[in-house]
């Protein structure tokens, strides 16, 4: 375990002593805020019913930026070290795949996961800059974030799994962004032939936008669960079968 934290903070170190980690952050947080700016001018504008966390969770910026944020943290993960030349001598030293594979998954869904707080940050403003009452529970911001952490589990490993499929950072963000809208636009199968047919049931269960739907409505669902750690595991499974090819290879 401390060669794994060892690794893991090297490639942490790896997002935050760059310019690129911290541009990504910056990015995110911009679009962030400005999803929440959309969700609040719609406030204003006329009267809603749903939360301001459903709402800023459902402008059509959020999804553009969010499956754009997995190929940014993960596309240099093992396709860099391969380029470099580095993931030789890497695969060589006596540390185990199941090691490598993890301590750079962890770093990535570290950095993932603090991407998020600036959004935490942004909506508490609302009750410390405003005299209006809370446009939002603790149910519906908890469910939110819990979703967009396992989508990130999730979405994380399928990076993680193009990146150590290739020695290009930019065939590996392209397989990993072609994957995502793959999965996000499956979840408008049962919008465009409707729900009669016997499989809805099953794009229900893999639709991100219905999981999205409920939980930022504080509505949790176990299912949702089940699937995407599944999906992490089995992702990860994957990503360690091509790295130990890798190194049994050379």
């Amino acid at each position: 375990m401390r060669l794994l934290w060892i690794m893991m903070v090297k490639e942490l170190k790896g997002y935050y002593l760059t310019l690129f980690g911290w541009v990504v952050l910056a990015l995110v947080t911009l679009m962030q805020g400005i999803s929440l700016s959309t969700a609040m001018k719609g406030f204003r504008d006329t009267p809603v019913k749903d939360s301001l966390v459903y709402v800023a969770f459902h402008t059509p910026l959020f999804w553009f930026y969010f499956l754009f944020i997995f190929p940014l943290i993960t596309m240099r993960l093992f396709a860099e070290e391969e380029r470099a030349g580095t993931l030789e001598p890497l695969l060589t030293a006596p540390v185990r795949t199941w090691q490598v594979v993890a301590s750079k998954y962890l770093a990535a869904m570290v950095f993932y996961t603090l991407l998020w707080v600036p959004c935490l940050i942004q909506f508490k403003l609302f009750d410390w800059v405003t005299d209006l009452p809370t446009a939002w529970t603790y149910g519906d911001l908890g469910g939110a974030f819990a979703i967009i952490l396992l989508m990130g589990a999730a979405y994380t490993a399928v990076g993680c799994l193009a990146s150590s499929l290739t020695s290009s950072q930019i065939v590996a963000g392209l397989i990993t962004i072609g994957l995502l809208m793959l999965q996000y636009f499956v979840g408008y199968v049962t919008v465009i032939w409707g729900e009669s047919f016997s499989g809805a049931a099953f794009f229900h269960y893999i639709s991100s936008q219905r999981h999205l739907h409920f939980f930022a409505s504080g509505l949790i669902d176990s299912r949702p669960f089940v699937y995407y750690l599944s999906a992490t595991v089995f992702l990860l499974f994957l990503t360690y079968q091509v790295v130990d090819y890798r190194r049994w290879r050379k």
